[in-house]
């Protein structure tokens, strides 16, 4: 088995009458974190919701564990194994937290030992167990989002831009259980526009500039090399 857990080869999607993604081609390494970075705008969120399916590839092949995934439809691509974290939480906020949780452990009931590991790296869900998520803070809502997709064990997960918006104390307990979810063997294709959490967690790098991939390589490269940045995502910054 290859040991790309996911690929696209030449995707293409458009949406209305606009040509998103234009022959994206990425791969995303078994038991890894993969960055896809790039400025607003360049097709990173619609590389995530082409993969789950929520929007269809007009051509090309995404490719999951070696199956042809590129017409299923987004139950189906869950059912296979992947979670899929969407900028806009998507969280019941007229469901407690249980229940969202509940809801989201689609196989059956919610296993004890997974939910206790999520507990001691979001505090806040059990202190919060049984309020409405509605009534949660913006960063608590973000960490119900991600909780949803990581209690059942997927083995792909895809996350769309998890520290935005969040207090700095929010966004390193979000990189911790991130950490702790790739050291469980995860493998992790995450949208970030916070370059400090990318160097931090990433293990490859794709960046995007107008539906295309225009690079690719170690995140470690791209996160030493500030010329590199700049000329890829406009970013000027010192690197340490």
């Amino acid at each position: 088995m290859s040991d790309n857990i996911l690929s696209l080869e030449g995707v293409r999607t458009n949406i209305a009458q606009y040509h998103i993604l234009q022959g994206v081609d990425l791969n995303v390494p078994r038991g890894a974190v993969t960055m896809l970075l790039g400025r607003n705008g360049v097709g990173k969120t619609t590389t995530l919701r082409t993969i789950i399916g929520h929007w269809r590839a007009h051509e090309g092949r995404i490719l999951f564990n070696g199956e042809d995934i590129t017409k299923l439809p987004t139950p189906a691509i869950a059912r296979l194994g992947v979670g899929f974290v969407p900028e806009d939480m998507g969280i019941f906020a007229d469901l407690s937290v249980e229940e969202n949780m509940i809801l989201a452990a689609v196989s059956g009931p919610i296993d004890s030992a997974r939910l206790e590991w999520l507990f001691s790296v979001f505090p806040a869900l059990k202190t919060f167990w049984k309020s409405d998520a509605g009534t949660l803070s913006g960063g608590q809502k973000q960490m119900l989002s991600i909780a949803r997709a990581m209690i059942e064990e997927r083995k792909l997960y895809l996350i769309d831009e998890p520290t935005k918006g969040l207090a700095p104390a929010i966004i390193s307990t979000m990189a911790r259980a991130l950490r702790e979810l790739k050291e469980q063997g995860a493998s992790i294709l995450l949208v970030e526009q916070n370059f400090a959490v990318a160097k931090a967690l990433g293990d490859t790098a794709n960046v995007m500039d107008d539906g295309r991939l225009v690079w690719d390589g170690d995140m470690k490269t791209l996160a030493t090399d500030a010329d590199l940045q700049e000329r890829l995502m406009g970013l000027s910054m010192e690197t340490h």
